[in-house]
């Protein structure tokens, strides 16, 4: 089984999915880190000369390959992946995930990610010209979009550190 770290931008999915690879010693990857690699492109470069709507498909498709290439055997955990904010969002994603692995949506609350996101927008090409105040409200509108499809994640941490404790207590109850 892989464990899918969802949520939306700053809210700690890659390092907690770091954090959490390294708790169960099993690999991490990073979604769009993947995508950059089998395109030769970055993210941002995708979304300008292909546009968002293929991007999603890149991406959707890239996922699909993963789980198959590790996905092996429901009872072990063979990974976890980092993927992109809005990944959960497209092409049934969430549902695929969910039916694959376990997914984890990371849920900090508006202050934390507007702290996160406005220290480190410049390396964040869709809001890098945005006030404090334009940001926040870029956030506010994008998780009322993305909630309904981050709500169907298996686990829900409201937290801003690792959620280890409750990916452990949900797999031993599994």
């Amino acid at each position: 089984m892989l464990i899918f770290i969802i949520g939306f931008m700053g809210s700690g999915k890659s390092h907690c999915g770091k954090t959490i690879a390294a708790y169960f010693q099993v690999p991490f990857v990073d979604l769009d880190s993947t995508i950059e690699e089998r395109e030769k492109s970055s993210i941002r470069q995708l979304f300008d000369t292909r546009g968002e709507k293929e991007f999603r498909k890149i991406e959707s498709s890239v996922l699909r390959e993963m789980v198959n290439e590790k996905n092996t055997d429901p009872s072990i955990i063979h990974g976890i992946v980092a993927c992109g904010g809005g990944t959960p969002c497209y092409h049934e994603n969430i549902q695929f995930m969910n039916q694959h692995g376990l997914t984890v949506w990371l849920d900090p609350i508006l202050p934390v990610l507007l702290a996160r996101l406005e220290k480190g927008k410049a390396h964040r090409p869709l809001i890098a010209g945005l006030s404090t105040s334009e940001l926040e409200l870029y956030i506010k509108n994008k998780i009322s979009e993305r909630t309904p499809f981050y709500k169907q994640a298996r686990l829900h941490y409201q937290g801003d550190d690792c959620p280890i404790d409750l990916i452990k207590n949900h797999l031993s109850h599994a």
